[in-house]
């Protein structure tokens, strides 16, 4: 089995995670850390406690590869080259983020599906997320799903082939409107058109460039029937995206899922299933950053219209002489 474990500068949810990895005892393990940041004060002192905290962890029989930037690359540069580095290495692998709590049967669950699916190109992921919410989506173990949610998943070098930070395919899939073709409902292209515009001009993520793979080479996520995955980062003041304590996604429970997994007999998504995760996970407050992006756009735009109403003389036009009566 191979996990691949991607830290910063948060020890206490790394040792956290660590300990499920520890427990779950890979063969392999990658260990992926971005470097600190020049101007955070005591960054660096955090960034060390991370590595130690594996460093000196791994008690179990397991080759263990390191990649450790010196710099800080930032999130979509970290993410985007560290794993592009571990399926380098690794035809099949595991990703946790230092903020992804694991329920247990989460490792076999995904070592299942990575061999059950392993040749087909359909399936392009697999996650230990389920946001239904407890509602019951399958009577199967698992679901095909448009939603490459990635806290706690897993893939292979044949999909991340297809990954790219750029989102060059961006202009022309964007021009030629083929999130309609592919969403077939308005608010979603709106919505998913804003997140890849701000992608494409350099917002520091690196999940989004993963979704738009995803659906550019029509590739299905599976998600499990119960959720496996607790993220733990949301109250922490280190948090890159998920900065707020009271969101209801934070901490969610997780369930063991029942071993060995039901397999659905078809490869169909659930359309209803990503809806609902739709109207109630993405639309939702917009991430930080990008709320942050949004606004700084829509204040540019009322500056414009407070000047062109300076420049329009009452009753009259922005060009036009002042009206007589």
């Amino acid at each position: 089995m191979n996990v691949a474990f991607l830290i910063f500068n948060r020890p206490e949810a790394t040792r956290v995670v660590f300990e499920a990895i520890r427990a779950a005892r890979p063969d392999r393990l990658f260990i992926v850390a971005d470097g600190p940041r020049a101007n955070k004060k005591g960054e660096a002192e955090r960034c060390a406690a991370a590595r130690r905290i594996v460093d000196n962890g791994v008690d179990w029989r397991c080759i263990v590869h390191r990649r450790y930037s010196d710099s800080n690359l930032g999130c979509r540069r970290n993410v985007s080259t560290g794993l592009g580095w571990v399926f380098e290495l690794a035809e099949h692998c595991i990703v946790l983020e230092d903020d992804c709590v694991p329920e247990p049967s989460f490792f076999p669950y995904c070592q299942a599906l990575l061999a059950a699916y392993r040749n087909d190109a359909r399936v392009m992921a697999i996650s230990g997320n389920n946001f239904q919410r407890g509602g019951k989506r399958t009577q199967y173990s698992y679901y095909f799903s448009d939603m490459a949610h990635v806290w706690g998943w897993a893939s292979g070098r044949r999909a991340w082939q297809k990954y790219d930070a750029e989102m060059k395919l961006w202009p022309e899939i964007k021009s030629g409107n083929w999130l309609r073709d592919l969403l077939a409902d308005e608010e979603e292209v709106r919505f998913w058109t804003r997140c890849f515009d701000m992608c494409a001009a350099g917002l520091d993520t690196w999940d989004f460039q993963w979704l738009f793979a995803c659906w550019v080479n029509r590739g299905l996520c599976i998600l499990p029937s119960v959720n496996l995955i607790s993220n733990i980062g949301f109250d922490r003041a280190e948090a890159t995206h998920t900065t707020n304590p009271e969101d209801p996604w934070a901490n969610l429970p997780r369930q063991a899922i029942s071993l060995p997994l039901l397999d659905p007999p078809f490869v169909i998504r659930d359309r209803d299933a990503d809806r609902f995760t739709f109207r109630n996970h993405f639309r939702a407050p917009l991430p930080k950053r990008l709320r942050q992006r949004l606004a700084r756009i829509g204040f540019l735009r009322f500056l414009v219209r407070r000047w062109r109403a300076r420049l329009r003389p009452h009753g009259g036009s922005v060009t036009g002489s002042p009206s007589r009566s």
